[in-house]
């Protein structure tokens, strides 16, 4: 007990919530969603998760980025409120996915969602919205129908913004390591004031504290069947991350307290999250770094990270200031993300070894980027799929109905 209320774990527990700290917030700043309430969600859904999971596992629940390019998306399709009634689903999607993983084992989900589905979808995730991180990067709103800035003065943030980032990601070495994204905004924010391009005037009219903006969520079926597929992303994501703390930490988590376990917390977490309008919840990998570099693997460290999050929540000015960022900034960040979340998906077809000159291999990777990216379209005005969730359900199944690839 006297451990737990230490100031070293106190103090551990900050610095864990600064390493996550610039994930966490971009993740509203880029969606349109309020960054106070995704500290407050992220810090309240990681409490969740340690209560289910008994406090066993040494992670930090935030804003889930597999979730960026399909909030902009229903945002425009259906409304703020909408979106967060089909994140709550999805969130709940996770509940069955653990029980299913109680009854069947862990080989049911890679059954169900094989690399060769899965890979493409994840590349889906992160080339769908590329035109919008393109179209901030160089001034301009997402959907580039309006002019914000000078293209000139844009892309000079937007690409220092990102020149930074990979210096740091490749170059850096210890803590700094593990924040390439905030050093990226640090960097492009304070390029931007010294040009003069950032606008205080929200952060003077902001009071210092306030309770931060939740969101009612309204349940639209459209929107429903639109992120629960988005789910498939995450969920593959988080048996990695389990895999991987589970490694740093010389304990095998998936065991005990046990993947079934993990998967319901990440969802009543990320279900909690879209109740009160903040993003998705995922396990944060740059969490899991800092923790492999300190070797402190008390998990109590990571509810301290929870509390001082739910309490930053409540300072409204700093909510006010994330605001000022410039979109170009935000835009430099996103061209290099987005790309990432693509690689991520090609990685899961190379580490598979999945032959793409297969014919059913090829049909399935092929429909799924064509009708992801592409745009396509089924159904009416009533009911419509598009986007990740019909490539999503288009892979799953022409994965159940192609028959399996002979072998050489």
């Amino acid at each position: 007990m006297a451990n737990q209320f230490s100031v070293k774990t106190m103090i551990t527990g900050a610095q864990m919530l600064f390493v996550a700290f610039g994930a966490l917030v971009l993740v509203p700043l880029l969606t349109g969603l309020n960054a106070n309430v995704a500290l407050f969600t992220a810090g309240a859904g990681t409490l969740i998760f340690h209560f289910i999971t008994k406090n066993k596992v040494p992670v930090f629940l935030a804003s889930s980025f597999a979730f960026i390019a399909p909030i902009i998306a229903c945002k425009e399709l259906y409304g703020v409120e909408a979106t967060m009634g089909g994140l709550m689903c999805a969130g709940l999607s996770y509940v069955l996915l653990s029980a299913l993983v109680k009854l069947k084992g862990v080989n049911i989900l890679h059954q169900i969602l094989p690399p060769v589905v899965v890979g493409p979808v994840i590349m889906v995730i992160g080339l769908a919205l590329a035109p919008v991180a393109v179209n901030m990067a160089l001034g301009k709103t997402g959907d580039g129908s309006a002019v914000l800035m000078a293209q000139s003065d844009a892309v000079l943030l937007s690409m220092g913004s990102l020149t930074v980032t990979l210096i740091v990601a490749i170059w850096a070495r210890g803590l700094l390591r593990l924040l390439p994204i905030l050093s990226g905004i640090v960097a492009g924010y304070l390029l931007a004031l010294s040009f003069g391009l950032v606008d205080f005037s929200a952060v003077h009219s902001a009071n210092v504290l306030a309770v931060p903006d939740f969101i009612v969520p309204e349940f639209k079926w459209q929107a429903i069947l639109f992120m629960i597929p988005v789910a498939i992303a995450p969920a593959i994501e988080h048996i990695g991350d389990m895999m991987a703390i589970s490694q740093v930490a010389g304990k095998d988590f998936l065991k005990k307290p046990g993947l079934h376990r993990t998967l319901l917390g990440d969802g009543i977490a990320t279900s909690f999250a879209s109740a009160l309008g903040g993003p998705p919840n995922t396990t944060y990998s740059e969490v899991t770094g800092a923790v492999m570099l300190t070797r402190n693997f008390n998990p109590k460290i990571m509810v301290w990270a929870a509390i001082f999050a739910i309490l930053l929540a409540f300072i409204a000015k700093m909510g006010a200031l994330l605001q000022t960022i410039p979109t170009p900034v935000m835009g430099g960040i996103m061209t290099l993300l987005f790309g990432s979340i693509a690689v991520v998906g090609l990685n899961t077809l190379a580490s598979a070894k999945i032959d793409l000159a297969a014919p059913r291999n090829l049909s399935i990777i092929g429909l799924i980027l064509v009708f992801g990216i592409g745009g396509m379209q089924m159904g009416g005005s009533a009911f419509s799929l598009q986007g990740v969730s019909l490539c999503a359900i288009v892979g799953i199944i022409l994965n159940w109905i192609l028959p399996p690839a002979k072998a050489q």
